[in-house]
């Protein structure tokens, strides 16, 4: 039997079992998934106790923190100074990988979505930069919108995404934009549960949209994808991200890959869980 495991603080409710769990069932793998809370002060002292694991995922707030602690870390990872999982090895190396990327990746990619032309995204908090920087690395002309009291954070991702790729990005407040987008990316919790009558932005500007990502996930029809759906614009809610990453980190604890037509049952279950 195999052990996995998520940690982070708190954790509360997480669907993260439930999803590897029918992940491993479909991979005939016998392998077990727990929750471990770990108080911030605590990670230095506990992290040797997480090497009995054959990999873990990690999520806030020790998403950075794990790094100093890690033996190596993949490119992305790097690239972002956020880690999501780790993978020990039979020596007990362990190596941080990030893939949130990779689920957005093929979220988009499952739903036909993509990532090109002009992006607008909305957001500027840890999933809104990586979507930055995925939509930089895949040569999009990059717009981020944000609230007026977000612009600062807006404008660190933008100087990042100088620094680190040689891309730039117009940096904008929610209220100012207008015109066309290919893509319209939600990197923001407006629309989650429970205050679902709110969207991100104008109905009008979603409608003329090429394509519609939203990270939320719950409830599974945002006001963002309803106003999408309704204009015959492609969308995907964060639901298969959220289900994506779990599976690309087994497929890099068990050298395993996963089908689209593998996880669309495993999606359908997930919706069912929430």
């Amino acid at each position: 039997m195999k052990n996995f495991a998520l940690i982070g603080y708190p954790l509360g409710h997480s669907l993260s079992p439930f999803i590897h769990r029918e992940l491993f069932k479909i991979q005939g793998i016998e392998a077990d998934y727990s929750l471990i809370e770990i108080a911030p002060e605590n990670l230095e002292s506990q992290f040797e106790s997480l090497k009995t694991n054959r990999g873990f995922n990690v999520t806030i707030p020790h998403k950075v923190n794990i790094i100093p602690f890690l033996d190596e870390l993949d490119e992305r990872a790097a690239l972002f100074g956020a880690v999501n999982t780790v993978k020990v090895d039979e020596n007990g190396k362990t190596k941080g990988y990030n893939t949130d990327c990779s689920g957005f990746l093929r979220a988009l990619e499952m739903a036909d979505i993509p990532l090109e032309g002009r992006v607008l995204l909305c957001g500027s908090g840890g999933v809104a930069r990586m979507f930055a920087f995925e939509a930089a690395i895949a040569g999009c002309e990059l717009t981020i919108a944000v609230r007026e009291n977000d612009l600062l954070f807006a404008k660190t991702i933008g100087a990042e995404l100088n620094e680190k790729l040689g891309r730039s990005a117009k940096i904008m407040r929610l209220d100012e934009v207008q015109g066309k987008h290919d893509l319209i990316i939600n990197g923001t919790p407006v629309g989650m549960f429970p205050n679902t009558d709110a969207c991100v932005l104008k109905k009008e500007i979603i409608q003329r949209a090429g394509a519609v990502f939203d990270a939320v996930y719950n409830p599974g029809e945002t006001l963002f994808i309803k106003f999408a759906k309704e204009a015959g614009v492609k969308y995907s809610n964060g639901l298969p991200m959220l289900v994506w990453q779990a599976a690309v980190a087994e497929e890099i604890w068990n050298s395993t890959v996963f089908s689209m037509e593998e996880i669309r049952p495993v999606l359908e279950l997930t919706e069912k869980e929430l």
